[in-house]
């Protein structure tokens, strides 16, 4: 691994197969830690869609030895922050407490982690709180057409599928299916702990490697094949909505790719800022709607980058219009270096922002460790983004933007509103 004078880095391999890094933060008081388990959504079969989701919540509920109330007051007691999320390719557990109270800290997390109960009464009290939380989704409209969208880009693919689940499958979700998850994705060989912040290493593993001494082994999860994108035009109809949701998307580099940092770049010009084009064209030239911009979602073997927008139905067509004009745009006229440099330059900010706290570096290492199994300092990254030109970004956009992969997905008050694919050239 290369050790930096910038990054204070360390990682072990315990002999269960658990990673464990830290990065040293001498200035600051706070430890922030994290359990990455290293599947998502992406990895479950289609009868329990959502399941990682659920596991992730009933965790909270209650160990072997802590009620699900024992652990909110041992967090608040210390001041400290214990939450998760799941995403397509990770579940994470996190943790962010003072360094004087990581020892309780670590104990209530990894408790929380290695010893759930799954209570039947506890099951069914949180099957409702997911089925409201997948209501919440159902009624916000910029979350509902991503899903939309992601659904028929991944068509038939787990990658398309809801984090959450759906109605049916969360409802049929019981006690054994949730153990034998835990069971087959929660050991050493599939799980990441790191942390950041004012630690030490060599003593900080030797706290994780009790707490953790219980893991039992085994290897990282086999993976399953890259999903086929499929362009589809999908129109929806929501009589309830104001505005017309746009989500437009091609497929994209996976996160590991050579080029990224050439995607990233583009990204930014097109749809990363209020400098974007996209952002200057439709809303400060034309004022034809309040919120648009472009993503990059990069997973393990592919990826997408999508424009969204929100504007009225008798302007969603020009709106799609004006965004496969900024495709063709990018593909015929290489950036001026102007506009090349303060991309970078936004680009290195933001890159250089998300490093500063403790719970972003903590991501950060375990993300590295995930995906390229190395770590990058700081100056490595921007030396990439700085070694970008101008024809790079042109070529990614010929390679982006091809009028046969392009899916769109409308979503509103569409008052017959027609797209066809001879609409969609760049």
């Amino acid at each position: 691994m290369n050790m930096t004078t910038e990054r204070n880095l360390r990682r072990t391999e315990l002999p269960s197969g658990l990673i464990v890094l830290t990065e040293r933060m001498d200035h600051l008081r706070s430890v922030a830690m994290g359990v990455w388990i290293k599947s998502g959504s992406r990895c479950e079969p289609a009868e329990t869609n959502g399941i990682s989701h659920f596991v992730e919540h009933m965790l909270f509920k209650g160990t072997r030895s802590r009620s699900a109330q024992h652990i909110a007051r041992e967090m608040d007691s210390i001041g400290g922050n214990l939450d998760a999320f799941t995403g397509k390719e990770t579940i994470c557990f996190n943790v962010k407490s003072l360094s004087d109270h990581v020892p309780i800290a670590l104990d209530v997390l990894t408790d929380l982690v290695l010893n759930p109960t799954f209570a039947p009464p506890d099951i069914e009290r949180e099957r409702g709180v997911i089925l409201e939380e997948i209501k919440i989704d159902e009624d916000n409209p910029d979350v509902l057409v991503q899903e939309l969208f992601t659904q028929s880009f991944w068509k038939g693919h787990p990658l398309g599928w809801p984090i959450l689940g759906t109605t049916e499958t969360v409802a049929k979700l019981g006690q054994k299916q949730l153990f034998d998850y835990h069971n087959d994705r929660f050991h050493g060989g599939n799980i990441v702990f790191s942390a950041a912040g004012n630690l030490d290493h060599d003593h900080f593993l030797e706290a994780v490697a009790e707490k953790f001494s219980s893991l039992a082994g085994g290897a990282t999860l086999s993976e399953e094949p890259a999903p086929e994108p499929s362009a589809r035009i999908i129109l929806r109809n929501k009589k309830s909505l104001e505005q017309v949701q746009i989500c437009l998307g091609v497929p994209a580099p996976p996160i590991t790719d050579e080029d990224r940092y050439a995607a990233l770049i583009l990204n930014t010009v097109l749809g990363g800022g209020m400098s974007s084009r996209l952002f200057q064209t439709i809303r400060e030239e034309r004022g034809m709607a309040y919120s648009i911009f472009s993503d990059l979602s990069p997973y393990r073997d592919t990826g997408t980058l999508c424009v969204y927008a929100g504007t009225s139905a008798g302007k969603a067509l020009e709106v799609v219009d004006l965004i496969l004009a900024e495709f063709r745009n990018l593909k015929q006229t290489p950036l001026t270096q102007e506009e090349l440099t303060r991309a970078k330059d936004q680009l290195k900010g933001n890159l250089l922002l998300g490093l500063e706290s403790s719970s972003a570096r903590m991501a950060n290492l375990a993300r590295s460790e995930m995906y390229f199994h190395q770590f990058f300092t700081v100056d490595e990254i921007i030396s990439r983004v700085d070694e970008v030109d101008a024809a790079q970004v042109q070529a990614m956009a010929q390679r982006l933007f091809q009028p046969g992969q392009i899916a769109v997905t409308l979503l509103g008050r569409l008052n017959g509103v027609k797209l066809n694919r001879d609409r969609l050239v760049c």
